[in-house]
């Protein structure tokens, strides 16, 4: 694919590949993020199942103690039976202690097993006198080790994870962009084949319209050589800019030193009757200022510049260019552009109104030969007021 058609698809797919990969890192953030959880819980589940599985184990020989104690115990409640591998505790009926050693006192008295505050808490029910209910609960610090395994494990399992939504996204990326891919390079395929086909036919006119003399000619006749003079220029300069955009990377270029108040002052004159007919009103300050570039490139540059300042402008209205040692300016009083487009404009079939025609590419070409050429574009623009463009070198 040429750089050209590269260009294009850059600007083109940006938006739709933006939103495309946000959601696709979004759903896989939020699949890794679901997976993590419902591991964490699963090793959870499995710690908690192994100590109540312990506590069990440990209360058997616990609880005859307990049952010991509760039939021959007096006023003095110091001799509650200690166990030898937990922390114990003695809670009545309203789930409130009568005796404790728990190093922590918040208990879930919903679950037989929980953690809490990195504690473990097994609760067994007692039914005593009369089926009166009262609690043992034995509780044991919990030591982490299940949490870093945790974390360890679902590391490896999430990069390992990860790669593979990468080279998935990968393919999918490269998958959603080849029908948008085609389409462009089938626009350009169209457009260079209408270029060449312009070619001929409007050399052919401009020719001839040059060896028209117009003084023979009644006035009528006159105002519509005119007119086909406007047409025929506008035509070449559209073909101009599309042999530019096609061929620009096949073409070959030669900077050399420039005088660029001589060449404004040409193409104005090239411009000339298209400024007529609008009556616009054109007044420049140009400084003598030499750069090294290509022709054919500052030609397409001021072309694009002046035409836009030409076709955008109201009927009577004015242009003001300025050339300094440090900027082009060219400042219209035309229909202007709305803020949410400026920055859009410099990109490739972006047009600032439907109410004029145009293929939407003279500023995207601006913006080429300015990155080029390491120019600076500052673009200023109002709504009924006018537009402002200046190009620092």
């Amino acid at each position: 694919m040429s750089r050209t058609n590269d260009s294009a698809i850059n600007f083109s797919e940006k938006k739709s590949l933006r939103a495309f990969l946000s959601l696709y890192i979004f759903m896989s953030f939020f699949i890794l993020i679901l997976l993590g959880a419902l591991y964490y819980e699963y090793k959870k589940s499995l710690m908690l199942s192994n100590q109540r599985l312990s506590m069990q184990l440990q209360s058997e020989s616990y609880l005859p103690r307990i049952h010991h104690w509760i039939d021959q115990r007096s006023e003095e409640d110091k001799n509650f039976p200690l166990d030898l591998a937990y922390q114990s505790a003695f809670y009545d009926t309203l789930e409130q202690p009568i005796i404790s050693h728990l190093e922590n006192t918040q208990i879930d008295f919903t679950q037989a097993i929980s953690l809490h505050n990195g504690y473990i808490h097994f609760i067994i029910p007692l039914f005593l006198y009369k089926s009166e209910k009262f609690y043992i609960i034995l509780e044991t610090k919990d030591d982490g080790l299940w949490r870093a395994e945790a974390i360890q494990n679902f590391s490896m399992i999430a990069l390992l994870l990860l790669s593979v939504l990468t080279l998935s996204g990968y393919f999918l990326t490269r998958l959603f962009l080849r029908p948008m891919r085609a389409t462009i390079t089938l626009l350009d395929n169209f457009i260079k084949d209408t270029t060449h086909e312009l070619n001929t036919p409007v050399s052919a006119i401009l020719s001839n319209i040059e060896m028209i003399e117009e003084n023979s000619l009644e006035e009528k006749t006159q105002k519509k050589i005119r007119r086909i003079n406007i047409a025929a220029k506008t035509i070449s300069t559209l073909y101009d800019d599309l042999t530019y955009l096609s061929l620009n990377h096949q073409s070959a270029y030669e900077d050399r030193e420039l005088n660029l108040k001589t060449l404004i002052l040409e193409r104005l004159e090239y411009f000339e009757t298209r400024i007529e007919q609008k009556k616009i009103q054109v007044t420049t300050n140009l400084e003598n200022l030499t750069l090294s570039m290509d022709e054919t490139r500052a030609i397409r540059l001021f072309d694009n510049l002046l035409s836009n300042a030409i076709k955008y402008n109201r009927l009577s209205g004015k242009i003001e260019i300025r050339l300094t040692s440090e900027f082009l300016e060219v400042r219209d009083s035309g229909i202007g552009i709305e803020k949410e487009k400026l920055e859009k404009i410099f990109k490739r079939y972006e047009r600032a109104t439907q109410s004029v025609g145009g293929f939407g590419i003279g500023l995207h070409i601006v913006s080429i030969i300015a990155e080029h050429y390491h120019f600076r574009i500052e673009i200023d623009s109002k709504l009924k007021e006018g537009t402002n463009i200046r190009l620092w070198f």
